[in-house]
């Protein structure tokens, strides 16, 4: 498989430069920047230590010319315009990008009707191994457990709760027949009173460099239950966005997740 890369100089992305070409059947066919990027026209392999003979460009028109799947963990506006050019190209897309609002989101679907798209907000097997634990355990503990969903990552990162644990936060909620825009809470202070059982809270940690540690504490009386999942490295989140690239072959067009990538359904 050819693939490019979008965001290709920042922390993911050389991580993800790092798996493409140390995969037997990938080949790296495009590393992306934004206009005005230091880093435009500098061999993407030197990013990693690894020379690859392809330059960092902001041509993404040009540059999906000669791609079969473009992976992006950008920005929301970014990854909407990436969307566009593989829209245009036929270019199949992996989306980790986390933050979409609700109206971005329906653009992701609308154009998973042309071309095929993976969009998960951890592609992480073992995160989302998780998720599929969580429905199992919300369900078993549907009465007398109180739910709260911990996340941590490092300063760098700009939303909040992550979007890892806001599916998290979903998945709990559709096991349990609620809403989550109704039932989450983020964050807490002062005198709130006691806690309403129907909720789902959330609590945030930004801090050093932590690349993602995510808990969902089901806490009763005498006893509480902790599904954890911490990752040491981004490595795990581009095997998965790499295994996920390999489940687009042959697919013309939908839109799926990691759950579908790894059989989960």
């Amino acid at each position: 498989m050819k693939i490019a890369i979008a965001g290709s100089s920042g922390r993911m992305g050389r991580t993800l430069i790092e798996a493409v070409l140390n995969a037997a059947d990938m080949q790296l066919a495009a590393a992306l920047e934004q206009p005005g990027s230091a880093f435009l026209g500098k061999d993407a392999g030197e990013l990693v230590g690894s020379p690859c003979g392809v330059n960092i460009t902001s041509d993404f028109d040009a540059a999906l010319a000669n791609a079969d799947c473009l992976i992006d963990f950008t920005r929301p506006d970014g990854t909407l315009a990436h969307l566009a050019s593989c829209h245009k190209r036929g270019v199949a897309m992996i989306i980790g990008t986390t933050g979409l609002e609700t109206v971005q989101k329906l653009v992701i679907q609308d154009a998973s009707h042309s071309i095929p798209i993976v969009f998960a907000p951890n592609m992480s097997v073992g995160v989302n191994l998780v998720f599929k634990l969580l429905d199992t355990a919300a369900r078993v503990l549907s009465q007398g457990y109180d739910i709260e969903v911990i996340e941590a990552h490092h300063r760098h990162k700009v939303d909040a709760p992550s979007g890892t644990a806001l599916r998290m936060g979903e998945v709990v909620a559709e096991a349990l027949g609620r809403d989550l825009s109704k039932c989450a809470v983020y964050g807490r202070e002062g005198v709130t009173g006691e806690r309403d059982s129907s909720t789902i809270g959330f609590a945030t940690v930004r801090g050093g460099d932590i690349v993602g540690d995510h808990t969902a504490l089901f806490a009763g009386i005498g006893e509480r239950v902790e599904i954890t999942h911490k990752a040491s490295s981004r490595m795990s989140f581009a095997l998965g966005s790499l295994r996920a690239a390999r489940f687009l072959v042959g697919k013309r067009n939908g839109l799926y997740d990691m759950q579908d990538v790894l059989g989960l359904r």
